[in-house]
């Protein structure tokens, strides 16, 4: 699930993500293979690998597995050859789901994604028919801790971001598409690696889930699609009301 804190109220089960790390480590690892053959494989010279190994330490995935997904793209060690793809469609409380794929088999992953839309109540859509909800950004995210509101909003507008906003929790910052590798670059040198590079989907709009029931729903839903193994991101412009979500969350 994005990790904007535009819209994290929905984040409330990173405990749950954190217990997937073995899944999390391969999509990652499948990011870094295919960052590498899109380019050269050297992190200095390729700003999608190097991002691509950002997130990955963000993630504390273990030097070794990082090396060997590089070597896969290398054709030292064999492997894959992943295409990227997305998918477009409806939840089950109709928000627009945007479902980023990297695969080796284009049919088994749309089969995959259009049967969990299917079955779980959603609508699979084609190419088109939500991404107009949203627009590309590049977005980073550091903790909180890793310096004062202030000192993050000067630094970030400086190095070219287009927004800043903080919270207890963390810094997020939002750039051009093409400004993410040089703005990332420029704060990593000042703050270190930060907890999410990446380009995203930013909703333009926002549909809200005011009923528990439909907020269990939906978030079985989201939980389906990560769970698929060739399924890297999956974005949407849903919004659950605080009181419905302190419910879930048991509060």
């Amino acid at each position: 699930m994005s990790g904007h804190s535009q819209f994290k109220n929905i984040m409330y089960r990173k405990g749950a993500q954190d217990a997937k790390k073995a899944r999390v480590f391969a999509k990652l690892a499948r990011e870094i293979t295919v960052a590498a053959k899109s380019g050269l494989p050297e992190p200095d010279k390729n700003p999608r690998l190097r991002l691509a190994i950002q997130a990955a330490r963000a993630e504390s995935m273990p030097k070794d597995n990082i090396e060997r997904a590089i070597a896969k793209a290398t054709q030292v060690a064999g492997g894959a050859d992943f295409v990227e793809i997305h998918y477009e469609g409806f939840s089950p409380n109709k928000a627009a789901v945007i479902v980023e794929a990297l695969t080796d088999n284009k049919n088994r992953t749309a089969t995959n994604v259009r049967t969990i839309f299917n079955k779980r109540g959603g609508s699979f859509g084609e190419t088109g028919s939500v991404s107009f909800n949203f627009e590309r950004i590049g977005y980073i995210e550091y903790p909180a801790s890793a310096a004062t509101s202030d000192e993050m909003f000067e630094t970030a507008l400086e190095a070219g971001a287009n927004d800043v906003s903080s919270d207890e929790e963390t810094h997020s910052i939002e750039t051009l598409p093409d400004d993410l590798f040089a703005v990332t670059s420029a704060l990593e040198q000042k703050f270190g690696t930060p907890s999410v590079s990446r380009l995203d989907w930013k909703p333009i709009v926002k549909t809200e889930i005011t009923d528990l029931e439909t907020a269990q729903k939906f978030l079985d839903f989201i939980d389906a699609l990560e769970d698929d193994e060739d399924v890297q991101h999956v974005y949407h412009n849903a919004e659950i009301a605080e009181d419905i979500l302190a419910k879930l969350q048991g509060e």
